[in-house]
């Protein structure tokens, strides 16, 4: 998921629109104050930060992201009009990732997106697969293959089906499957984690089995015995 915090609506609805023309999965923000309340419910893989806000400035928000371990490592784009060498000597100084001044080419931008993943999730990444039974997840194209059909699956029935595939054979307690995929400040209750599981296993039809449920304590990624 790529977030974009852009206050001029035609521009943000523009690169929306190319984010997921390009694959991704992206979702735009007027001001910061809603980009800081979708971060506490979700983590994107990448920022696309425009520097002059309503609220706040851009560089302000920069800093807030960089100060707390949630967001250290959260990869950013500045995308400004303020193009001069010193803006962007400012951003990156400041903890940016790259820089980009407007107008900018989409195509350019898609890039250098493409470009800033490969380095901070590895190029090795890219052939990356986890399997399990008739399952495959490709981490890093955030595709899902279910006895060879692609698997359509949302954000939080992704990161489960993931985060499962990785500790195979280790067990989850409900608690800590909120705390991991929703984020400690996730008001819901365990419930919420049984209802993305029925819908992760009905998507993964007959491969849904895979993942078990272990009874008084929650799931995990096994030999397919549901209960």
């Amino acid at each position: 998921m790529i977030y974009m915090l852009e206050d001029e609506e035609g521009i943000r609805n523009f690169v929306i629109y190319a984010l997921k023309s390009s694959g991704f999965e992206a979702e735009g923000f007027e001001a910061p104050s809603a980009l800081y309340e979708a971060i506490k419910a979700e983590l994107p893989e990448l920022l696309l930060l425009d520097r002059m806000l309503p609220e706040e400035d851009g560089l302000e928000v920069l800093k807030k992201l960089r100060s707390v371990p949630e967001t250290q490592k959260l990869p950013v784009i500045m995308l400004t009009a303020k193009g001069t060498e010193l803006d962007k000597v400012e951003g990156l100084d400041n903890g940016a990732d790259d820089y980009i001044a407007k107008p900018f080419g989409t195509m350019e931008l898609i890039s250098r997106i493409k470009a800033l993943l490969r380095r901070t999730y590895g190029s090795s990444a890219e052939t990356e697969k986890l399997s399990l039974g008739g399952i495959a997840v490709y981490p890093t194209k955030h595709e899902v293959f279910a006895e060879g059909e692609k698997v359509n699956l949302t954000l939080k029935e992704y990161d489960l089906l993931l985060m499962l595939m990785r500790h195979r054979g280790q067990v989850f307690s409900r608690d800590s499957l909120l705390r991991e995929i929703w984020g400690y400040d996730f008001a819901g209750e365990s419930r919420t984690v049984d209802v993305h599981i029925r819908t992760l296993r009905q998507k993964l039809g007959d491969c849904g089995e895979l993942i078990e449920t272990i009874r008084g304590v929650g799931y995990k990624a096994g030999d397919g015995s549901i209960d």
